[in-house]
């Protein structure tokens, strides 16, 4: 199984990523908290998009965060449209400036993914509730990752490049390869991309293959509609 991503900085400072039921996770490594922080914001401020809206869970060890550092850290995370949700320390100094901003000390586990969760979608929503694993590079010809949960790229897949599935699969990014998510019979798991123009795509025990399509303007996503893969258009819907 595919460990969570790690981001490396400059000098050494690295961070990994996973989902959790109320978003994201971020663990730091080791290194100097203000070398961390400040790596930390430039690698957010560098991918915006992805993380605008999301709620995060700050795991930074043995750290000590006074007050004025974690209210600084919290509104800069605000900006970029980000709820800082829980900080996670061994350091009791800071548990306790977590607990007087009025910031959780601790997460709910993921839960499982079951075949009985899988139910029809009009549009993905991949990070609810489901732990997932984050890959941040372009998966040339010849790599494969595999994983029992979802799979986030922030990154082209390439021809000859494998992404294999239990949940979801979300490419932040150019389709080119072959992916298939739900391979452990998930028929509500689905394959979402910036661009899609796959080689071949499979969910659960359908598949859609052929010559490389064609992308179309806008990101897609793939389901499966009456036991056929279908790509659809992928619009944000409310419920």
């Amino acid at each position: 199984m595919l460990n969570p991503a790690t981001i490396t900085g400059d000098q050494q400072a690295d961070f990994h990523i996973k989902g959790i039921n109320d978003g994201l996770l971020v663990t730091l490594g080791e290194g100097e908290w203000p070398l961390l922080r400040e790596q930390l914001l430039r690698n957010i401020e560098e991918r915006a998009a992805f993380f605008q809206g999301a709620r995060l869970a700050l795991d930074v060890g043995s750290h000590v965060i006074k007050a004025a550092d974690m209210g600084a850290l919290r509104d800069k995370l605000g900006n970029f449209g980000i709820t800082l949700t829980a900080v996670v320390s061994s350091s009791g100094v800071t548990e306790k400036t977590a607990l007087m901003l009025g910031i959780a000390t601790s997460i709910q586990s993921p839960r499982k993914t079951t075949v009985a969760d899988a139910r029809p979608v009009e549009a993905p929503v991949p990070l609810s509730g489901e732990a997932a694993v984050f890959v941040q590079k372009t998966l040339r010809s010849g790599m494969k990752i595999e994983n029992k949960g979802t799979i986030i790229v922030l990154g082209d897949v390439n021809p000859g490049a494998e992404i294999v599935a239990g949940g979801n699969v979300i490419i932040w990014g150019r389709m080119k390869g072959t992916a298939q998510a739900g391979c452990n019979g998930n028929n509500g798991a689905v394959i979402c991309a910036l661009e899609m123009a796959p080689m071949r795509l499979k969910i659960a025990g359908a598949t859609l293959e052929g010559k490389p399509r064609k992308a179309k303007a806008g990101p897609e996503y793939a389901s499966l509609v009456s036991g056929m893969v279908i790509i659809q258009p992928w619009k944000h819907t409310t419920n």
